[in-house]
């Protein structure tokens, strides 16, 4: 069989994908690698950003999404897809027990991972006042205090997002000088509830059901302190779940899949879609959006065949 549309990956891109897909009356499948669809947003405890249901939970809310796919009678398959490749305007899937799926289209929404500290209390914690999303978790910490981790753009903006709601701002950086753009330091700088802690890095988190204190050392003096603050935001990078398709889609220098707002890759018939694509803003309202733009490119590149 070959199939108009596979969709790889069941986060809120994929599912949105796999909706507009079903209205649109194309032959599909939705591979999932974990076995249960949402992607990292079963890991959120909250969702106040989405709108009309403030307060639900990422499992809710992915969970909605999922049986919204299965009133359409989507088929999913479990399991790691392993190797992609071209067979002329074909594309075949294969998976990690060795079956190939032929389609004439594929959607990329296989999303990405932030990258960890690897540090003691980080795994125990997360999602318990540590968050790798200031503008999701943020709110949640209103007139607390707090450690952002990081020295780039997005560490840089998520301090100064935190300050305007937080009693205390600690920003952790392992080097002297922060590497974000320069008007966004300034604007961070100015602030006074903000403390940069140069030279700096985390050795562990602590706390029992929810974070206590986090533990700092400079790594010029050796020197160790312990700061008692209710949350840590760790924006060191995010790791985009793109390797098995960098040799046949371009992909930027962090790995991440080259498209814009129609999904479109350099590849006809390959779309990029939520977390896993070069984008300014990586939310659930986007993610989903990107599904539904990916299936209108679909449809377009089908028609013309």
């Amino acid at each position: 069989m070959i199939y108009d549309v596979i969709i790889i990956g069941s986060g809120p891109a994929g599912l949105s994908a796999a909706i507009y897909a079903k209205r649109a009356e194309l032959n599909l499948i939705v591979i999932e690698k974990a076995g249960i669809s949402g992607g990292q947003i079963i890991n959120t405890y909250e969702v106040d950003n989405y709108p009309g249901i403030p307060g639900i939970s990422g499992f809710e809310l992915s969970t909605r999404f999922r049986e919204h796919c299965d009133r359409l009678d989507t088929t999913f398959i479990t399991g790691e897809v392993t190797g992609f490749r071209l067979e002329g305007d074909i594309k075949v899937v294969t998976m990690d027990n060795g079956e190939e799926y032929r389609t004439k289209t594929v959607v990329i929404a296989s999303g990405g991972v932030p990258r960890h500290l690897n540090v003691p209390g980080e795994d125990k914690l997360s999602g318990m006042g540590i968050s790798y999303c200031a503008t999701c978790d943020g709110a949640f910490f209103k007139n607390k205090e707090v450690v952002v981790v990081g020295g780039g753009d997005v560490a840089v903006e998520d301090a100064i997002f935190l300050a305007r709601i937080c009693k205390k701002v600690y920003v952790v950086h392992r080097r002297d000088q922060f590497r974000a753009n320069k008007s966004a330091v300034s604007k961070l700088m100015d602030m006074e509830n903000v403390t940069v802690l140069w030279d700096s890095v985390v050795e562990r988190i602590n706390g029992e059901d929810s974070v206590e204190s986090i533990e700092i050392k400079n790594v010029k003096t050796q020197e160790s302190k312990q700061y008692d603050v209710s949350g840590v935001f760790i924006a060191v990078g995010y790791i985009p779940n793109s390797q098995v398709y960098q040799n046949v889609v371009a992909t930027n220098e962090q790995g991440y899949i080259i498209a814009g707002e129609n999904c479109e890759t350099n590849i006809p018939g390959i779309f990029a879609a939520g977390d896993v694509r070069t984008k300014d803003l990586r939310q659930i309202i986007t993610a989903a959006a990107d599904g539904a733009n990916a299936i209108t490119s679909v449809e377009r590149y089908l028609n013309n065949l």
